[in-house]
């Protein structure tokens, strides 16, 4: 007779092997495997591993409950949504593992999102009434395909981010990052934390998610993701995107009864809690042994400044689940807001200015080409080289590095 966790691993590996295949039949899923255009012998999903977790893998020291609700996330995640669940009438992607693919279920892919707005003297405007700030580029009727309005004069691409330990990132304490905002820094480096209000709980607290840090939960995250991306409401966005703010389009082409993400009555719980368990559950990337190469980078990394916001290491608090209670988190990234100069994007949300962006987590960065938020950057060197703003000063010393060092320190980014 099979156990509990026997049947618990079954459950999970059946639903992530059956991914490749979702994928491979959709209209959808064919544009992805083209867009990816993966490395030689990189699959959608890690091959399986004794040894240690690898990208995609769970949380180590998951109990077999939340190990079968890892797999239900990832059964979400993967599930390809149709007009009749209430995709549109706008939308990015019919699925959320569509633009999280690379180098497993949950990665990062090269599709970029548009985001427009109008700036006159240095103020931004979301043009909110003309369906900004995101623009979405499907449609399941061309009559609602919308397009950046004329009155644009800011457009900006971002990159999807990886979703690999996020729930390591929500359990890290507002606390920490607040700290860490106060901290003195040399280089002319500031640093502020985003607060923002959480939607499903309704509290200030400190944003930690998106290219501008403009989500503090990974349920609002979800949330917001299905209501953007994909066109889904929920209890938390019960109302629909208007076609480049057409109310009346809205209407006509909203074919199904909001909110579209049904609740449970007995648990209370919806799609968009499933895949917020999926992002929480989820291993963070796998490190790779120090050679002898990256392990004379890492005094370098500090050396020129890189760890003032590149912070290697923070902790996370006491957690319920206890993959989450108080564990390191090698997240290289102080969760603030940097005043990044030319290299911002133009864009204010949240609580983020137009030049401000996040520090970019650098935990599995060799599996996320290409690099910086529209990915201009094809590698981790240019990147660097492209840093502006409060990034300039440790910039200019890595570009005064020999080509040994440089090659030390790139060396020690590719293993964490």
């Amino acid at each position: 007779m099979k156990t509990k966790s026997t049947l618990v691993f079954g459950v999970l590996m059946a639903v992530l092997f059956g991914i490749g295949s979702v994928l491979a039949q959709s209209q959808f899923g064919q544009h992805l495997l083209r867009a990816q255009r993966p490395r030689p012998g990189a699959g959608i999903l890690p091959p399986p591993t004794t040894t240690r977790p690898d990208f995609g893998s769970p949380l180590p020291g998951l109990t077999p409950g939340q190990l079968a609700a890892f797999a239900a996330g990832v059964e979400e995640f993967t599930n390809e949504e149709t007009v009749a669940s209430g995709l549109g009438p706008i939308f990015n992607h019919v699925s959320c593992v569509a633009c999280h693919s690379g180098p497993a279920v949950g990665g990062s892919s090269d599709i970029v999102v548009t985001r427009f707005g109008r700036t006159v003297n240095g103020v931004f405007d979301p043009l909110t009434e003309k369906g900004g700030s995101l623009l979405q580029q499907f449609s399941i009727d061309p009559a609602v395909r919308e397009v950046v309005p004329p009155e644009a004069n800011t457009i900006a691409r971002r990159r999807t981010t990886p979703l690999f330990g996020l729930g390591l990132m929500e359990a890290i304490p507002d606390d920490a990052i607040r700290q860490g905002a106060l901290r003195q820094k040399p280089d002319g480096v500031a640093g502020r934390i985003s607060e923002v209000t959480d939607i499903t709980t309704g509290q200030v607290r400190v944003g930690r998610f998106g290219w501008k840090l403009q989500q503090a939960t990974l349920l609002a995250f979800a949330a917001d993701a299905y209501l953007n991306e994909m066109g889904i409401t929920s209890r938390f966005f019960p109302k629909e995107n208007a076609p480049n703010g057409s109310a009346v389009l809205a209407t006509l082409f909203d074919t199904t009864l909001d909110p579209e993400d049904e609740v449970n009555p007995a648990t209370g719980r919806g799609d968009v809690d499933a895949l917020a368990d999926f992002m929480r559950l989820l291993g963070a990337p796998p490190r790779l042994p120090l050679s002898p190469s990256a392990r004379a980078g890492e005094p370098l990394f500090a050396q020129i400044g890189c760890a003032v916001c590149h912070t290697p290491l923070m902790q996370t608090g006491p957690n319920r689940i206890a993959a989450l209670d108080r564990k390191p988190v090698w997240l290289f990234s102080d969760l603030l807001l940097h005043d990044m100069g030319t290299l911002g994007d133009g864009i204010a949300q949240g609580a983020a200015k137009p030049r401000e962006m996040r520090t970019a987590p650098l935990w599995g960065l060799r599996a996320s080409p290409p690099y910086l938020h529209d990915g201009r950057a094809p590698t981790v060197h240019d990147a660097i080289a492209a840093h502006e703003g409060e990034g300039r000063v440790s910039r200019d010393r890595y570009l005064r590095l020999t080509m040994a060092q440089r090659r030390q320190l790139l060396d020690y980014l590719a293993a964490n």
